[in-house]
């Protein structure tokens, strides 16, 4: 059985290939490729049977397969290298690697960073050439195709974008502007590489790209002005979030929301709820910490619920969505969390602590935090007739003040923090 070739290709057709690549070429008896590929190497298809998979994807693996049962050598063409966000790495899922031979050409992203005099040994590479999930608008969530793109910008500052024709490089200079980031970056962007009419764009203002038109074959570099400055992830002053007056002080105080954090056992990775965010302090805080993962919160009251969502936009938390309603209502969509924080709960304790139980990922913790010993009483309860595992920890901080030309401490209030997960250790 011969192995399917996975081929490495280039706009300038024949003079990107290997001897041994266009020899594979040549002799094969079924080729695989995008239309506009397929085209560009016609005088090189010689005897072989051409199938577009524009649009067919699912169906390759068995092309390949049904070639091979008949003893057929199967070429798949691929721009650049294949397993840069290529194809190859799909069909390795499918088919296995032993069923492959990959002949790696120069990837699109190298030759951009080339024509630019780009160094890319520190170029962060993302694809967005998926579906076209339409224009970025502030506070889209983690369901935007364009969500990983903006993840990758705020942590990195070199970047190497696949685009596609919805996805084009206007588009992206529009986030850019969306977000507050369009003065942050330069922008370079290869367009038809290797063909006649190739463009390379630079010195040119995001705002100017945001109306360019542009014509879907392109690769964008972002390459930031200065080095990003890093932030504080964890025990940020209650004073840096923004907070609801005349009642201000309804925050988690930052000796409790340390413990909670801590409680909540949190990876890089955590999807994380926050129910009863108020203004936002733990949520976002733990959406500091959880760099590649996501908080999902919910608030009942519109004053609060606006409140959070300017700490998230002050504090640059691209990874935190709130929606405005009363637990549980919204909350049906949510990803499956690795963490729950409940600090209020609209008169709906006992039924969101056994969703949270229900919807918690294996070893998930759900951390809750009460100042009145009836709602402590409850929890408590309702965790028994869960048969989950709690435990109890009171908070009492006192802080100092100045009093004449001493200091003296102030006790804050008392805090229980419950901290549970499903079923017994």
């Amino acid at each position: 059985m011969y192995l399917c070739k996975i081929i490495g290709v280039l706009d300038d057709g024949i003079n990107s290939l290997t001897p041994s690549a266009l020899t594979a070429l040549q002799q094969a008896e079924i080729v695989i490729g995008a239309k506009r590929t397929l085209d560009l190497f016609d005088a090189q298809i010689l005897i072989a049977d051409k199938k577009d998979l524009t649009g067919h994807l699912n169906a390759i693996p068995e092309w390949i397969k049904q070639g091979q049962k008949t003893h057929k050598k199967v070429v798949v063409l691929a721009t650049g290298d294949p397993l840069c966000h290529g194809i190859a790495s799909y069909l390795i899922k499918k088919l296995g690697k032993d069923q492959l031979d990959i002949l790696p050409n120069i990837s699109t992203f190298t030759l951009a960073c080339s024509r630019f005099l780009i160094p890319w040994q520190d170029v962060k590479v993302i694809s967005i050439h998926k579906y076209d999930t339409g224009e970025w608008q502030l506070g889209a969530g983690i369901s935007h195709g364009l969500y990983p793109l903006l993840q990758v910008i705020i942590k990195e500052d070199k970047i190497a974008i696949f685009t596609s024709p919805e996805n084009d490089p206007a588009r992206i200079a529009r986030l850019l502007i969306t977000e507050n980031l369009a003065t942050e970056f330069d922008i370079y962007i290869a367009q038809n590489l290797l063909m006649e009419d190739e463009v390379l764009i630079q010195d040119k203002t995001i705002e100017t790209i945001a109306k360019h038109s542009f014509n879907g074959n392109n690769i964008v570099i972002l390459q930031r002005k200065q080095g990003r400055n890093h932030k504080i992830l964890f025990g940020l002053k209650d004073d840096c979030f923004k907070q609801r007056k005349p009642d201000k002080g309804l925050i988690t105080k930052r000796e409790v929301r340390a413990v909670s954090l801590a409680r909540m056992q949190l990876k890089t990775n955590s999807i994380i709820w926050d129910i009863g965010a108020g203004s936002g302090a733990v949520g976002l805080e733990a959406a500091r910490l959880c760099v590649d993962g996501y908080v999902y919160a919910v608030e009942k009251n519109i004053a609060d619920f606006a409140i959070a969502n300017e700490n998230s936009q002050q504090l640059g938390c691209y990874n935190y969505q709130i929606i405005h309603a009363k637990a549980p209502d919204g909350m049906d969509n949510w990803k499956n969390p690795d963490a729950i924080f409940i600090g209020g709960t609209g008169g709906e304790l006992a039924n969101l602590i056994n969703l949270s139980l229900q919807r918690l990922n294996s070893a998930g913790w759900l951390v809750m935090n009460f100042v009145t010993l009836e709602n402590l009483n409850t929890a408590i309860e309702t965790l028994k007739l869960a048969n989950a595992s709690w435990d109890v920890t009171q908070i009492q901080a006192s802080r100092s003040q100045p009093i004449l030309q001493m200091n003296r401490m102030q006790a804050e209030n008392p805090v229980w923090i419950i901290s549970a997960q499903q079923g017994q250790l």
